[in-house]
């Protein structure tokens, strides 16, 4: 029984590993862009379930004990509370870690090279846009792609 919290390397390991995995996936997820976290797919699911197995073994070292893992889950709730609290009391971190919301259209007129750019398909600007409640472009007065990846649209005055 006491093998069950028995840790294989000191605590404080554990906690720098989780730090240093979360800090790093955090910069990956964040490189990927926006629409990646937006749109939750099948493929998204099983790209999130291959990348805990992925860091798995950077947490965990060679420790496979109840303590370890606890004090893994402990220290990773712990740096999303810290980064949340942060982020919330810091525009510029804010700024950094969840990025700005970026103009997919404006006045009508779809720019493109920001869909490619974001990885935004025709096929989901138009569907924010029947969502907005219209199916003309010519409607549009703004168009974001918001920091959680939603595209939210603004239609012109008397649109709909």
């Amino acid at each position: 029984m006491s093998e069950l919290f028995a840790l294989s390397m000191p605590w404080w390991e554990f906690i720098l590993r989780a730090v240093v995995v979360y800090v790093v996936v955090l910069a990956m997820v964040r490189v990927a862009g926006k629409r990646a976290l937006g749109q939750f797919t099948p493929f998204d699911m099983l790209l999130l379930v291959l990348l805990g197995n992925a860091v798995q073994n950077a947490l965990l070292g060679r420790d496979t004990s109840l303590g370890g893992g606890l004090l893994l889950a402990a220290t990773l709730i712990a740096m999303n509370y810290v980064v949340g609290w942060i982020t919330t009391r810091s525009a510029v971190v804010e700024r950094v870690i969840e990025g700005e919301p970026v103009v997919l259209a404006r006045h009508g007129h779809v720019l493109q090279k920001v869909l490619r750019r974001e990885l935004v398909s025709k096929a989901d600007f138009a569907k924010a846009l029947r969502d907005a409640g219209s199916d003309q472009v010519d409607d549009v007065d703004l168009a974001l792609l918001e920091t959680n990846g939603h595209i939210t649209i603004i239609l012109k005055k008397g649109s709909r």
